[in-house]
């Protein structure tokens, strides 16, 4: 017994973990590229340790422009990795995981990006490696977003991985499930995916890593404990660091290397693969919301989002009306610019310097080019004043008709009070002049405009004709009351301007605002830590004046003080319409302290932070009169019921999902009433039991890694409310959200035709929304996406030949061919019918054949 005894530690210390009879695996790599991250011959270090380690296998994420730079800098290592992708028939040592062109988090960029991120990234990595294949999606960073596996199953993909082990500063997927799960998205859609474990903890001295990060010998007892047979970690590194193989000392043995695609395809049991209907939720993350370089950048990125999607949709209706040419070099160039903007590396480090310039430099000059791009192709030069009759274009880039009030600068030398509007029927129509000598004098006229095309109006001269509608009136009291034929706003001009109620006419007169809450409706409070607490806009009365004073649009600029920071407000409503407006700008003279606490002593590895907590942040309030609330939010092709029961977190270890992409509603427990808010960026909100909804406007004090996101300039972001009955199925949220993204363009126009073409392309089913439309030569890709949150059948109408349509996957896969029939009056077109939350992209072959050709802007 005694040898027994003596013999065993003997055994350890020579074999150390071999001990251990059921092997692990592990996933190593590369993360980064170009822009992040990505030495000069650094590819040469990768070829020498693949060289030097010949059981190594490596997973690469690396930022597809790259190969570029490598391609010239470092030429003979570039052609040996070349030749390793292509010569891989017997061993696949190595597989690339994440082909984005700009490595975005893909849960702040709308679903159309996300899409483009892999098309334009696939195409540039197969440039440099025609072999490659495409079988698993992985990163490093939480690049995840509830819609995914559709997106990947659609270009290919098989595999994916939800882990991020050893870059958490951003966040995490929630632990579930064991060996593998099926990820399922919000349209049905499954791929085969290794989760991050349920006992995949996050680690305790850490606030980047879970325990899976470096396969420790507890992470792979507690994984063998819980019933997964063949267990891996991972962690792609960041290029640049030299290390060779990852795993180094005190890891379990024995550990295999391996890619992806080999652990699923040899490796992995299947025989107890669960379901995960894997709710945006699901994805826990957190940036500094609210921090004024973080707000900007996404309002950039924002703006540049809608504008190129709108300009390829303009270029569209352009290409199909009179043969243009279809501008697809100078769109996939502005394409390119807008992806890199949306790199997770802008959003989480903006202040990291690149080339010179901070990630949010970057961010606004490559936003900027795609602005220009977009503007050009909607304003071509064929856009043009040639005649003495004054013609305007309205364009419409959603499959819907559409009846809302356009603004348009007044002929240069023309009366603004002499000068009317009519359309194509030379019928004047209602208007208003809106603007002043120190902004811009426009008209603003109901425009009826038909789906995905454009009509034509005309400048007249004389005098308009008068009209009855939304009208402002001061009170005795000092109050004011904004007043359209859907709402009656009563503002207070005691108590900082706050709303003190929201009646919706068309709704039994229900008043939307909670009289009862401490706070105040549309109220600004946050604590600054500096000034000893909390401070409210409504602390203080503020100055209003009348703006605009109807009978098409009305406004309030509302002045006050928070404190002793001025702001002004902007409140505007159109008659008819259902948004109500809002402009906030804080002009503010200094760095202001706003959050929970001023961190004087910030540590990475401390779990509790600041900027987490939104409670204390500035925000924009609105207590709401709904009884037993409900929350549902947005996200890139899904819509989410938040199982939340506040937004409200202090540490990394306990994160929840309080984003807001476009628009948070509110509803009541019966689902009869609700209020919707939307933004102009990616943001954070705020709800609980007992505290309203709110919008994040300001946060300024130390984030990641210790950085002090300070207030350097006025704050001005925009957003929008929408009362409305039902839920946001019945109240259309998604396709109002489209109105606002896209908005009705006009363009001074040159052209003699005295009417405008037939709607080019719309729908009977009003759930459907055009996510896309683009030319590839003489053919027309159109993408639907299926918005009413239930699968749904109908009708796509065409206004243009074609020899053919067929239904084809983003990889270009043929999915099925299509029957472009007659309807009873003529017009062609196709029966479809689409999951809930599901797009479909229908090829149009040969669209009115012509001498068309791929193009700059003409």
């Amino acid at each position: 017994m005694k040898r027994f005894l003596l013999f065993v530690p003997l055994i350890f210390i020579f074999y150390g973990n071999s001990l251990y009879s059921q092997t692990a695996y592990f996933v190593d790599g590369f993360h980064g590229g170009i822009w992040g991250h990505y030495p000069e011959k650094y590819t040469s270090f990768i070829i020498t340790q693949l060289d030097k380690h010949p059981q190594w296998n490596i997973n690469l994420e690396i930022e597809p422009e790259t190969w570029d730079n490598v391609a010239i800098t470092d030429k003979e290592a570039y052609l040996q990795l070349q030749s390793l992708v292509k010569n891989q028939s017997k061993r696949k040592r190595i597989e690339f995981v994440n082909p984005a062109y700009g490595q975005s988090y893909m849960f702040n960029i709308s679903g159309e990006s996300i899409i483009r991120q892999f098309s334009y990234g696939i195409d540039k990595i197969r440039f440099h490696f025609p072999e490659v294949q495409f079988h698993t999606y992985s990163s490093e960073e939480p690049c995840f977003t509830s819609a995914l596996p559709g997106i990947l199953r659609s270009f290919g993909f098989k595999y994916a991985s939800l882990k991020n082990p050893n870059t958490c500063w951003g966040g995490y997927t929630r632990a579930f499930g064991g060996e593998l799960v099926n990820w399922i998205g919000p349209d049905g859609t499954s791929i085969l995916t290794v989760p991050r474990y349920q006992i995949e903890l996050l680690k305790e001295s850490s606030t980047w890593e879970t325990i899976a990060n470096d396969n420790a010998v507890d992470f792979l007892q507690s994984a063998f404990k819980f019933g997964i047979k063949s267990p891996v970690g991972m962690c792609l590194q960041d290029a640049g660091w030299r290390f060779g193989p990852w795993l180094r000392k005190d890891f379990y043995m024995p550990t295999e290397y391996t890619t992806w695609a080999n652990y699923f395809e040899n490796v992995a049991d299947r025989s107890k693969v669960t379901d995960w209907n894997f709710s945006q939720e699901d994805l826990q993350v957190s940036l500094v919301w609210g921090a004024q370089i973080l707000q900007k950048l996404a309002q950039n990125v924002r703006i540049a989002e809608n504008k190129i999607v709108q300009a390829e949709k303009v270029a569209s209706i352009k290409t199909l009306d009179s043969k243009t040419v279809y501008p697809a070099v100078s769109l996939d160039n502005a394409w390119k610019s807008l992806l890199l903007a949306q790199h997770h590396d802008s959003w989480i480090v903006p202040y990291n310097v690149l080339d010179g310039q901070t990630w949010a430099d970057k961010v606004k000059s490559w936003t900027a080019f795609t602005d220009t791009v977009s503007d050009s192709i909607i304003r071509t030069k064929t856009d043009e004043i040639k005649f003495d009759n004054k013609v305007l274009k309205i364009y419409n880039t959603t499959l819907s008709a559409r009846e809302e009030w356009v603004s348009v600068a007044i002929p240069h030398g023309w009366n603004p009070h002499r000068t009317s509007i009519a359309d194509e029927n030379h019928k004047l129509l209602d208007a208003q002049v809106v603007g002043s000598d120190k902004t811009q004098i426009k008209l603003l006229f109901k425009a009826k405009v038909k789906p995905f095309g454009y009509n034509k109006f005309y400048f007249k001269k004389g005098i308009r004709t008068k009209f009855s509608g939304a009208e402002v009136k001061k009170l005795a009291d000092g109050d004011f009351v904004m007043e359209t034929n859907l709402y009656k706003l009563v503002i207070d001009s005691k108590r900082g301007g706050i709303i003190k109620n929201l009646i919706a006419k068309n709704m039994n007169n229900k008043d939307f605002v909670d009289n009862l809450s401490d706070r105040g409706f549309n109220e600004l409070r946050g604590y600054f830590y500096n000034k000893g607490g909390y401070h409210s806009s409504g602390d203080k009365s503020v100055e209003i004046a009348i703006v605009e004073n109807g009978p098409a649009r009305i406004s309030l600029s509302i002045t006050g003080e928070i404190a002793g920071e001025k702001f002004q407000q902007l409140i505007t409503m159109d008659q008819g319409q259902e948004r109500i407006d809002f402009k906030l700008n804080i002009d503010w003279k200094s760095n202001q302290g706003i959050g929970a606490y001023k961190e004087n002593n910030y540590q990475d590895a401390e779990h509790k932070k600041a900027f987490y907590n939104d409670k204390y942040k500035l925000l924009t309030l609105f207590p709401l009169n709904l009884k037993g609330q409900k929350v549902f939010k947005n996200a890139p092709f899904d819509v989410t019921e938040s199982k939340l029961k506040n937004t409200f977190f202090s540490s990394w270890d306990s994160i929840k999902n309080n984003i807001i992409l476009n628009w948070v509603d509110v509803v009541d427990e019966k689902g009869e009433y609700g209020c919707a808010l939307y933004t102009d960026h990616t943001t954070s909100y705020t709800h609980g039991e007992n505290f309203p909804l709110g919008l994040n406007v300001q946060y300024s004090g130390k984030g990641l890694w210790g950085m002090d996101y300070t207030i350097k300039e006025a704050t001005e972001i925009c957003y929008s409310l929408i009362p409305h009955k039902g839920d946001w199925k019945v109240a259309e949220l998604w396709q109002k959200n489209e109105l606002i993204n896209e908005p009705l363009l006009a363009v001074n126009s040159g052209e003699n035709r005295l009417m405008s073409p037939n709607p080019l392309l719309t729908t009977d089913q009003k759930g459907w929304v055009l996510s896309s439309s683009v030319f590839d030569g003489n053919d027309l890709l159109v993408r639907i996406f299926n918005a009413s949150g239930k699968d749904t059948a109908g009708d796509l109408k065409l206004g243009f030949n074609a020899s053919k349509a067929q239904t084809e996957e983003l990889n270009g896969v043929l999915i099925q061919s299509l029957m472009i029939g007659k309807a009873n009056n003529s017009i062609a077109n196709l029966k479809m019918s689409i999951p809930s939350f599901a797009f479909k992209t229908i090829r149009f072959f040969d669209v009115n054949k012509s001498e068309r050709k791929r193009g700059g802007l003409d």
